[in-house]
């Protein structure tokens, strides 16, 4: 028998106010609650949000993911404004369709359009249409995943629990330049289920890419990665990329088990292309010594997706994470679901839905 679950009594349940320091007390508790927001039709309330950070409040790359996921649910907002640090979220109508939204539009920020698109991606799976989305920003930087690691790690695991989308990287974007832009589908899913993590030791792929600086400098990235994963008995595949489509220079090194685990280094001036190398292989090695399921990144990134999935899931990581706990934290605030964070080597999660039952069906109140 097929059901409909829904959070709460109806279309207002009430407000939830969130404290935005508690935890890991960064940007993430605001794309993670803002999602559920939307993707539940439940209003929200934040205060002190990013308050211990060095600048409090919101910057540009978060006041991006607000404006843009305020305009996928249709949502009433109060205190949106750089270095706001209090926001009211009422979200009205979940809609799908075509968006384009520009980070670098809010006084030039580079933000991570990887990240505009993990808070986009939730709700927009769970509504009625098809969408299509364009997000211009930054695609290779700093503390956030790289594009490659979305179409790699982050969408391979997704779909195998019902989440049907697609990523096209248009145009390479760095730090600070940002100016990228990807292209995106989303389509309605028929339900989402138990997440099963691929077989360990399988295929891994990686790619070494410079946007306009010498192929060297690619070449040698590939060279020292080969080298030290051969030395440890892995056998990467890791092709050499070109672009011409930034608007400034950038390098970058890539490795993934696919659908598992993603680790990358971006180059930076005045550092050896092999000790960038060194950095996503150490990253790597130390993940695949820990014989681990997903990565520390993933683990975090899976559970929004699987609190509101029709089936029990549990996987490894190799630690958990401030973020990890921060997201659960704030996920039990939605909806009534089991989280079980245990301490090991590696951590395991455990995350049973309220829903859980063969055949559930999730639905928005918002659409």
């Amino acid at each position: 028998m097929e059901v409909t679950v829904r959070s709460g009594a109806g279309p207002d349940p009430g407000r939830l106010t969130l404290d935005g320091s508690h935890g890991e007390g960064g940007g993430q508790i605001l794309r993670s609650a803002l999602a559920l927001a939307v993707a539940l039709c439940r209003p929200v309330a934040l205060t002190r949000i990013r308050a211990r950070r060095p600048k409090p409040g919101l910057r540009p790359q978060h006041l991006a993911v607000v404006r843009a996921l305020a305009e996928v649910g249709d949502a009433a907002v109060v205190g949106d404004a750089l270095g706001s640090t209090a926001l009211e979220f009422t979200p009205r109508a979940l809609r799908g369709g075509s968006y384009r939204f520009d980070i670098g539009a809010i006084t030039g920020s580079a933000g991570s359009v990887s990240l505009l698109f993990q808070a986009l991606l939730l709700p927009l799976a769970l509504a009625g249409a098809p969408s299509r989305l364009t997000l211009i920003g930054g695609t290779h930087v700093p503390w956030s995943p790289p594009v490659h690691y979305l179409t790699e790690v982050f969408l391979p695991a997704l779909a195998g629990i019902g989440v049907q989308a697609q990523l096209l990287l248009r145009r390479w974007g760095w730090y600070p330049a940002g100016g990228g832009e990807v292209e995106a589908g989303v389509e309605p899913t028929g339900g989402l289920g138990r997440f099963v993590p691929g077989a360990r030791g399988g295929r891994m792929s990686g790619l070494s890419a410079v946007s306009r600086l010498p192929r060297s400098i690619a070449e040698r990235q590939r060279r020292r990665a080969e080298a030290r994963l051969a030395a440890a008995g892995l056998v990467p595949e890791i092709a050499i990329e070109e672009d011409a489509t930034a608007r400034g220079p950038g390098t970058f090194l890539f490795l993934a088990a696919p659908g598992r685990a993603g680790f990358s280094a971006l180059g930076r001036r005045g550092v050896p292309a092999e000790r960038v190398a060194d950095e996503a292989v150490d990253a790597f090695l130390a993940f695949h010594a820990a014989g681990a399921d997903v990565d520390e990144h993933l683990a975090d990134q899976l559970v929004p997706f699987l609190a509101l999935a029709g089936a029990e899931s549990a996987f490894t990581c190799p630690v958990l994470s401030g973020h990890l706990r921060t997201v659960a934290w704030v996920v039990q605030q939605f909806v009534p679901v089991r989280i079980a964070l245990e301490e090991g080597t590696p951590a395991r999660v455990r995350i049973a839905p309220a829903q859980a039952g063969s055949g559930s069906k999730l639905e928005s109140t918002c659409s």
